[in-house]
């Protein structure tokens, strides 16, 4: 039996008062047979004259291939019913009627699936394609097709349940317990790439970076975002090598972004000097050092902070900004450089190690 035997007895209740209206069931049967051919008639007219002409003025294309694709759907499913119905009403509870009408509900269904299957395709490539390509990230633009893939399965997959139960009256739970089995077996074998795909997943909704932002990761990888795809994420490190890092990996380090929320950068240089020097003299060297340097920020101003008494040393540490962390490298060379320029030109010993022993007698 289809369809539960729900629509026979529902077709029966509303029939039965007005049996009396019609001289015999054949006469009802092809009354309503006529009425559901014109509501057919009167839908795709309706479909194809007025909606599709207003949705064709508007500046969407999507809209109109919508209502083209539910049109013919919702005319046979008119049509098909008004069969149906005309079919219980001359012979009730029919073993060939109801197995004819079954096939043609099953053919309906199939309808209705490739319908869904079109919107679909239709949302992705005229809706969502377009929202994704407002985003910075490549992620998004490659996630697109897997949930159209997805949904696509789901729609076959479901449709498909929804005719063996709803048609056939077949009990579907052996097939859940397939799929869940199925699917779990698959989870198992790859584990690998769902944690990837996940941590892509994780990353896109997080933004914890952006492409062009110089990040660190707790390996020890520094390197600019490249490209943020669905298994894994590239950088460009200072040697212009790419880094390929899985984003799994990423997803469970802890990041440093050099970048955002701004790119300035802080730049400690540290420096120690011969026991005995001028300390504010010291000071003042390392401040014209710092102004000297092009990359180093005026506003917040470069100062040099003394730190401590090490055993051969008087350590300083000279602390500037800069605007852009590519140049942190350049401005440690630089300053470096002029240093040891600086404390030769005034006097300023910079130590070596040195051990004093002492020889017992």
């Amino acid at each position: 039996m289809f369809l539960n035997e729900t629509i026979p007895r529902y077709v029966g209740a509303l029939i039965g008062p007005q049996r009396g209206v019609f001289e015999s069931d054949m006469a009802m049967a092809v009354s309503i047979l006529v009425a559901s051919v014109v509501l057919a008639f009167i839908a795709d007219l309706l479909f194809g004259k007025v909606l599709l002409h207003y949705t064709c003025k508007t500046r969407y294309e999507c809209d109109n291939l919508i209502v083209a694709a539910v049109r013919k759907p919702i005319y046979y499913t008119f049509i098909i019913f008004g069969f149906f119905v005309a079919a219980e009403i001359v012979y009730p509870e029919n073993d060939v009627v109801e197995f004819i009408s079954g096939i043609f509900f099953t053919l309906l269904g199939i309808v209705w699936v490739i319908s869904l299957l079109q919107i679909n395709k239709i949302l992705f490539k005229h809706v969502f394609t377009h929202l994704v390509k407002r985003t910075d990230t490549t992620m998004d633009d490659e996630l697109l097709p897997l949930f159209k893939n997805l949904v696509s399965v789901l729609i076959i997959f479901f449709g498909f349940l929804a005719i063996l139960r709803g048609v056939w009256d077949l009990n579907v739970t052996p097939l859940f317990a397939s799929a869940g089995l199925a699917g779990l077996a698959l989870a198992f074998a790859a584990q690998d790439s769902i944690s990837q795909l996940f941590g892509g997943v994780s990353i896109y909704f997080d933004q914890p970076f952006k492409i062009g932002d110089r990040i660190e990761i707790d390996g020890g990888e520094i390197g600019i975002v490249q490209e943020i795809g669905i298994r894994s994420t590239r950088l460009i490190n200072m040697y212009n090598n790419m880094i390929v890092i899985p984003n799994n990996i990423i997803a469970n380090s802890r990041i440093v972004n050099y970048t955002s929320p701004e790119s300035t950068m802080m730049v400690k240089i540290p420096i120690g000097v011969t026991y005995g020097s001028d300390v504010e003299k010291v000071k003042n060297v390392l401040r014209e050092i710092a102004g000297d340097v092009e990359q180093v920020l005026d506003i917040p101003a470069p100062y040099a902070r003394f730190e401590n008494h090490s055993d051969f040393s008087l350590d300083f540490a000279l602390i500037v900004w800069i605007k852009n962390p590519g140049d942190k490298f350049t401005v440690i060379d630089r300053v470096n450089t002029l240093i040891n320029r600086r404390f030769r030109e005034e006097n300023i010993e910079i130590p070596f190690p040195t051990r004093t022993l002492v020889m017992a007698k």
